[in-house]
Order: C-alpha cells, then sequence, then structure tokens
C-alpha cells in the first residue's frame, strides 16, 4: 500500500461511507445517459473539487500521487462520476501549478473554485480530431472594439451541464496563434447540443458546446499559445488512466466474489478452488499490481520537483500501460463470469464498454508508442 497523506486518508474513509451514493443508481444512470449531477454537486459542497486547488489559493494542495490514489477510489464506484469529476482535478491542478495565467484572473477562479465552481477545458472539435494532433480549430474569436466575439462548435465537452467555465480554444487571425478564452456558462450565445450516445461513459454528459457571437470582455483572454506547439510534460492527466485503473479494480472484486461464491452442483466448494479460475485470478492481480505501481511510480516522479526534469515519456506510457492492462483485467473477469457477465444486470459489461472510451482520451497509444521509439532512437544515435 502507498503512503498516503492524512487528507486523502480522510477522503479514502468519507468515499467508502457514501459508497452507496454513487453506486445505487450507476446502472441506470448509465442505461438512460443521466449524467450524476446530483454526485458531482455533492463532491463540490464537501470540496472535493477544489482538493488539487494549492494551499496559497485557499486549497488543499493534494499533489498528483494524491489525486491518482482518490481518483482510482471514486471509479470502483462509478466511471463516469470519476471521470468528469476527474477533468475538474486535473484541470485545477495543472492551471495553478503552470501559472500562466494572470494572478488576478487566477485568484478570482480560486475564490469561486472554493465555493464550488466547476471548470474543464474544451479543445476538440470535429474537424481537427484531437488537439494533441496539432490540428488549428475551426473555433475562432475576433477583436471587436473592447471585447472578443467567438463562433465555433466544440465536442466532448465533458461535464458540461453543471460547469461554471469553459476554457475555450479559437484562433485568432490578428495573432496568428491559438488562444485560449475563459467563458462563464452563463454567457448570451453558449449553449449545449445533447449529442452523447455512446456505449461506454454514457453519463458523462460529453455533449457538444456551441458559440454562436459569445461576447467576452478582453479580460476573457487567459492563455496563448503559439503554434507550432511543443506539448509539454503534465502530470495531471494521470487522473484519466486513474480512474480505467478504478474500473478495473471493480471487475476484479466482482469476478473475485462471484468465484467464491458461486457453486455449481457439478463441483464441490466454489469455482475459486478450480485450477483454471485460480490462474484467471492470479493474472488479474499481477495485471493490477503492474498497473499500480507503473502509474503510482510515475505519479510520484512528477511530484518530486527534482526528478520531474527527468521525466521523458513515462507519464503516458503509463496511461498506455494501465489502459491496455485494464483492458485485460476485465476480460479475465468476464471469463470467470462466464456467460453471467453478458447479462445487463451485472456491471461487468458496463465496465468492459466503459473501459473501451479510455482507448481514445489523450494521449492515443499509437503516439506515446511513436515517442518511445523516436527517443529510443535518438538516443541510440547520440
Amino acid at each position: 500500500m502507498f503512503i498516503q497523506s492524512e487528507i486523502v486518508t480522510e477522503w479514502l474513509q468519507r468515499l467508502d461511507t457514501h459508497k452507496a451514493f454513487f453506486t445505487e443508481q450507476a446502472a441506470y444512470r448509465d442505461e438512460t445517459r443521466t449524467f450524476p449531477a446530483e454526485q458531482l454537486h455533492w463532491l463540490a459542497e464537501q470540496g472535493y473539487s477544489a482538493l488539487t486547488l494549492p494551499k496559497q489559493y485557499g486549497g488543499q494542495g493534494l499533489t498528483v500521487s494524491d489525486m491518482v490514489v482518490l481518483q482510482e477510489k471514486l471509479a470502483t464506484f462509478d466511471g463516469s462520476t470519476a471521470l468528469a469529476i476527474g477533468w475538474q482535478l486535473g484541470v485545477v491542478g495543472d492551471l495553478f501549478e503552470q501559472h500562466t495565467w494572470e494572478d488576478a484572473t487566477l485568484m478570482a477562479l480560486a475564490t469561486n473554485i472554493k465555493e464550488g465552481a466547476l471548470i474543464n477545458r474544451n479543445a476538440s472539435e470535429r474537424a481537427t480530431g484531437s488537439p494533441m494532433r496539432g490540428g488549428r480549430p475551426e473555433t475562432t474569436a475576433q477583436k471587436v472594439g473592447d471585447t472578443w466575439v467567438l463562433n465555433g462548435h466544440k465536442v466532448f465537452a465533458t461535464t458540461s451541464p453543471v460547469l461554471h467555465y469553459f476554457v475555450v480554444s479559437a484562433w485568432v487571425e490578428e495573432k496568428q496563434a491559438i488562444c485560449h478564452f475563459l467563458v462563464p456558462h452563463d454567457s448570451e450565445g453558449l449553449s449545449l447540443q445533447q449529442t452523447w450516445n455512446t456505449v461506454g461513459m454514457r453519463a458523462t454528459a460529453s455533449d457538444d458546446l456551441l458559440l454562436q457571437n459569445v461576447t467576452l470582455p478582453l479580460h476573457a483572454l487567459v492563455e496563448v499559445q503559439q503554434v507550432p506547439h511543443t506539448a509539454r510534460i503534465n502530470g495531471w492527466l494521470l487522473h484519466i488512466p486513474a480512474c480505467y485503473l478504478g474500473i478495473a479494480q471493480a471487475a476484479r472484486d466482482y469476478a473475485l466474489h462471484y468465484a467464491t461464491t458461486y457453486s455449481p452442483n457439478s463441483i464441490q466448494g466454489t469455482i475459486s478452488d478450480l485450477p483454471n479460475v485460480k490462474t484467471h485470478i492470479g493474472h488479474m492481480e499481477q495485471e493490477l499490481m503492474e498497473m499500480r505501481h507503473f502509474l503510482y511510480s510515475a505519479a510520484r516522479l512528477y511530484d518530486d520537483v527534482h526528478q520531474r526534469p527527468l521525466l521523458t515519456n513515462e507519464l503516458n506510457a503509463a496511461k498506455t500501460k494501465v489502459m491496455n492492462g485494464a483492458i485485460q483485467v476485465i476480460d479475465i473477469a468476464m471469463r470467470i463470469c462466464g456467460a453471467h457477465s453478458l447479462q445487463m444486470d451485472c456491471p461487468l459489461q458496463r465496465y468492459y464498454r466503459d473501459i473501451r472510451a479510455g482507448l481514445h482520451n489523450p494521449p492515443m497509444e499509437d503516439m506515446v508508442v511513436l515517442k518511445l521509439a523516436e527517443t529510443a532512437i535518438a538516443n541510440a544515435k547520440k
């Protein structure tokens, strides 16, 4: 078990106490694509959404390692809820760590976050694909007098029904740059289009964000991203694999309970006594152990300011390892439970669908593998 801070231990206990609050309606939310608004509001009211806000801004100052622990736990209850609130924790942690915004803007935002405000970045568009691949947004921002006017169409606006702020990327012609704007949820001309209807992570409300002549003050421009853009190391994105690790753990827990309680009349004892089932369980345990050690090691390296400069591809590789390992764990869990795992009232089929979504969260596996190869080749040539 990894060493935990006092605040993390307290939150693990609090989450366990409220486990039913997250789990009892998870299947219903999945079936009906119902966003877990009540759960997100509770997390915000209890201060969970402000945990990664630095202490100097009035937050708890949780590290990436702390965040990973809590997000893994929450995801064992409900993956959609965990992924939704995970973007909040990751974005807040990154924004205040990078400190590239004006301090007055960060101070005002911090005050709102402490009061429960939720925020997320919105950069994806259908025409550009993942923003990590370098596509220029078709969303535009034009300076009109002493205002900015935004027009565009964003996709994958996770947590959109309850967000207080959208950090929207847009192309600004006069700057010849991609700029990012802080857009309040109640801005005139901002609307949501309920398009999210996927087989996995169905309750995250990752709908479309429409911007039609959204007028903002000049100070709403918070970041200028020059082109070409070099991706920087961002440990806060580890909330993504932490979520999928939690889902894999939930699948393991269900399969283990099933194996130790199911006793067909063709055998004595339970199926957990069968050699082939024991082999399956052992493989799950080893896979989870490898995933957890890789993910937590990468998180700790990032948290250590002296070790962080030595990181190259570890963060992205950890995400890829966790995703592939989580898919394998759930596959094994379904093999243990057999045809029962395909029943709609069995959570394994939901875990199976949810885990596939992680393949499409950044960074994508092909980019990670290519970067690993390029780094190895470059080092060999030196």
